[in-house]
């Protein structure tokens, strides 16, 4: 669903004065109604090649979802939901933008470029897929979406971004204190180990519970942490060595890099802020392979155990000198961030605006050009990664108390979620449509007095139905599990069977053409099997109720990448020669000469 400045879903009421009483949903231009504008608007929106990956990988969401939610009734308890809730924020970009840079000033030099290069890879290349495929996540109802994180939901399902992180941080742990060069003893060893295995199952596992994302989603999203990390344990510390032995045409070759491959990141079928995240590491990347270059060539760092060291010795220190260097860099941080954010919005609409006139831009989906807006508000919130200062009251409450941050919903909280749950009912209705047609090809007229039950007989018994004479149906994985083919389900499949009914909340009404009291015995009037009028209207309710996504201008791109390509430089650079300077630093002490 695109997003417009005003916020329209672009949906519309239509009546028509000589039509029976039903309500369709349509959309403008081509599409017909709300079923079909949910089918037709990722074709619509995606390369064929594209469309037809995603379709090939949606049914595998749509299967295992039933076995989510059984999985998600069984384990359901308010300490796990507190529980996965906030562990779920260790997963997330912002926790590792905040204590990412202490591993930079502790010393810890070579772990710090690893984590930031696996953890930028990461994050890039799963909203890489994530908007290349635009596939939702599982389908709620019938699960329950348990998070912390109100933009966690607006995001694509697949892969998850969270496993990625943390089987990666996990894998370059393990690898980390089992390298020949580790220090570490035999029982800090089994400590570190145990604490990587548990953080990497629980995130995991608690993407699962909260409804977040499917087993298709974790399992990608892990294979592709633990090859990331593979990739830098092998090789990382050669590349390392021969970009801080090269001249500065190394670091800028591999920022030229970076930047075109946010230039090809793929356009999302949706708003999606998938690409902001990609934008946000990939910045803090940039800043970490210039500033550190730049660092090693200085006379602050040492070149021990790596190049561009920052000088640090807890007993030549103290806890004290460590807490103030600590808390003075993460303030200079806070403070780059909220002078250059204003700063950037404010100036480069201008530039932006020059630029296009001679056709320069390269504007991107769900961006505003510059030459459409005149001023852009003063305390925008551009991107979720790293808080800003007067979001630290609200990061303090919950951490204070943990358990009023989390939230449990049900229902579509996104476009994506909206359309699935469009396709899904559409789904349902065009089986029930083909299921009707194989009643009436038996020979009977379309308009036979006993027509009607025996439709609802092949749908479901009278006692089915509701009171608007909609009747559940049995589809998808009910089938496989043996419901309504002559077999008794066991008690399990009859659960997953009922979710799977949940899904989509389609119902099928039986209406005819003229009213039933009186019968014409007519061969060529055909019976109209349409979506209740309830449903067409729970329809644009669904689109009316959620979140509008926020205007978003083209300048916040290049915005992101200053913003946070300054602050991995202040991370390995700039704030350690402050440290220095203002004597919270090793001065001329220098342990390895």
């Amino acid at each position: 669903m695109s997003s417009t400045p005003k916020g329209s879903s672009g949906l519309e009421l239509e009546t028509f004065p000589n039509a029976p009483p039903s309500i369709a949903v349509t959309a403008p231009d081509d599409v017909i109604d709300a079923g079909l504008r949910s089918l037709d608007h990722y074709k619509r929106r995606l390369p064929p090649w594209r469309y037809n990956l995603r379709q090939r990988i949606l049914p595998l969401i749509r299967w295992e979802t039933p076995y989510l939610a059984w999985m998600q009734d069984k384990m359901r308890s308010p300490a796990l939901d507190t529980y996965f809730a906030i562990t779920a924020n260790l997963g997330t970009h912002t926790f590792f933008m905040v204590f990412l840079p202490i591993l930079f000033w502790c010393g810890h030099t070579s772990v710090g470029r690893g984590m930031v290069h696996i953890l930028a890879t990461g994050v890039f290349s799963t909203g890489f897929l994530k908007d290349m495929l635009s596939l939702p996540r599982p389908l709620s109802p019938p699960l329950h979406r348990i998070t912390m994180s109100g933009s966690a939901a607006l995001e694509y399902g697949f892969p998850s971004t969270h496993s990625a992180n943390a089987v990666s941080v996990a894998v370059y742990c393990l690898f980390t204190i089992h390298s020949p060069e580790s220090q570490l003893q035999p029982s800090t060893k089994l400590i570190v180990e145990i604490l990587s295995y548990t953080y990497a199952f629980s995130i995991i596992l608690g993407r699962l519970y909260c409804g977040m994302h499917g087993f298709i989603d974790v399992i990608v999203g892990s294979i592709m942490g633990a090859g990331i990390s593979a990739i830098e344990c092998i090789y990382g510390a050669d590349i390392d060595r021969f970009l801080h032995s090269s001249s500065w045409v190394a670091p800028m070759t591999v920022a030229l890099a970076i930047i075109i491959l946010i230039r090809i990141h793929p356009e999302p079928a949706d708003d999606c802020p998938c690409f902001d995240d990609s934008v946000s590491f990939a910045g803090v990347m940039i800043g970490i392979e210039l500033g550190g270059w730049h660092y090693a060539t200085g006379n602050w760092a040492w070149d021990i155990p790596v190049p561009a060291t920052v000088p640090f010795s807890l007993e030549h220190m103290g806890w004290v000198t460590v807490i103030v260097r600590l808390l003075i860099g993460i303030l200079v941080i806070f403070a780059w961030r909220e002078v250059m954010k204003p700063t950037l919005l404010k100036c480069l609409p201008h530039l932006f605006r020059t630029i296009e006139k001679y056709g320069f831009i390269l504007p991107r989906k769900f961006f505003m050009p510059a030459s459409e807006y005149q001023k852009i508000p003063s305390r925008l919130k551009v991107d979720n990664v790293m808080p800003s200062v007067s979001d630290l009251p609200g990061l303090l409450t919950s951490i204070r108390h943990p358990g009023r941050g989390r939230s449990v919903s049900v229902g579509p909280q996104s476009a994506a979620d909206a359309y699935e749950t469009l396709a899904y009912r559409e789904k349902r209705r065009r089986d029930s449509l083909t299921n009707s047609s194989d009643i009436t090809s038996a020979g009977q007229s379309p308009r036979s007095p006993d027509q009607a039950s025996q439709i609802k007989e092949y749908f479901g018994s009278k006692s089915d139905a509701d009171k608007d004479g909609a009747v559940s149906q049995v589809s998808g994985i009910s089938g496989s599990l043996g419901i309504n083919n002559g077999n008794l389900p066991t008690p399990a499949q009859s659960r997953v069977g009922s979710y799977e009914q949940m899904m989509g909340q389609g119902h099928v009404v039986y209406t005819a053409v003229t009213p039933p009291a009186v019968v014409e015995p007519q061969d060529d009037d055909e019976a109209d099997i349409s979506v209740g009028q309830q449903n067409e209207l729970e329809e644009k309710e669904m689109f009316s109720r959620l979140e509008k996504p926020r205007v978003r201008y083209d300048v916040e791109v290049v915005t992101k990448l200053v913003v946070y390509a300054g602050i991995g430089w202040l991370a390995v650079e700039t704030n350690p020669i402050i440290f220095e300077i203002v004597g919270l630093g090793m001065g001329h002490v220098r342990p390895f000469h």
